[in-house]
């Protein structure tokens, strides 16, 4: 199986001295593609801390981080900011849409900002808002949409640049049990079309939907659970060009 995100010995602390504050303590993960990783743990366990490291929107204080078949811990700012337009997706608890930019140009910019032409950005934007089933709320704003739509929005938005994977932070936390149907449905079809999703949850349900559960505590992961095999697409490389 083809390896999407690989890490090893990950540590990751904050401060110093008697202050310092391990949010990780030298773990391991693979993610292959097209699978689903769930992490789960109390609160201050360093789900959160996790995720940002992978997403290259934090430095490991030591080990390996690999997205696809590049080594990205190492990387420069430049590198970083790369991989962050180029490889990976995010999907936040909060949507982090922008209230003044329609559905539609939410979904563009990150592509608008990665250099895509504006028509292609346009094009791209609206088949994956009909892909999410919100054709028809393209030109409204965030405001005129409800919480499980503006996740939906959101997840197109991830999608926009074809990363290599998808990393959502509590992605449900904010929706009611409807609109968390909606999500999970969504990610289901999404992942039978080749997504390669790790998403930090506290949501038993949202858990039991990955192929594979991971819990941690204390920045440690502390056992594994395996669920629906995934199936395996195509990985790419992160090219020169793209950081």
């Amino acid at each position: 199986m083809t390896l999407m995100m690989k890490v090893r010995g990950l540590s990751k602390e904050y401060g110093k001295g008697e202050a310092t504050v391990h949010a990780l303590r030298g773990v391991d993960l693979d993610v292959t593609a097209g699978e689903t990783v769930a992490v789960t743990g109390p609160s201050g366990c360093g789900k959160s801390t996790l995720l940002h490291v992978l997403g290259c929107l934090d430095r490991p204080t030591a080990g390996e981080v690999w997205i696809g078949q590049q080594r990205v811990d190492r990387m420069s700012e430049r590198g970083l900011a790369g991989v962050r337009r180029h490889a990976v997706g995010f999907v936040f608890q909060s949507f982090q849409l922008m209230d003044e930019l329609t559905a539609q140009e939410n979904v563009e910019l990150p592509a608008l900002v990665a250099g895509r032409a504006p028509r292609a950005a346009r094009l791209r934007a609206a088949e994956l808002l009909e892909r999410v089933g919100l054709a028809d709320r393209s030109h409204h704003l965030p405001a005129q949409l409800s919480g499980g739509q503006c996740q939906r929005v959101a997840i197109a938005r991830a999608l926009v640049n074809d990363p290599l994977v998808v990393l959502a932070d509590e992605p449900t936390g904010n929706l009611d049990s409807a609109a968390t149907g909606e999500v999970l449905g969504l990610f289901e079809r999404l992942r039978s079309g080749g997504l390669t999703l790790v998403v930090v949850t506290h949501d038993a349900e949202v858990a039991a939907t990955a192929d594979r559960g991971v819990a941690m505590r204390d920045g440690l992961f502390v056992g594994t659970a395996s669920h629906a095999p995934s199936q395996e697409p195509r990985v790419r490389a992160i090219t020169r060009a793209e950081v």
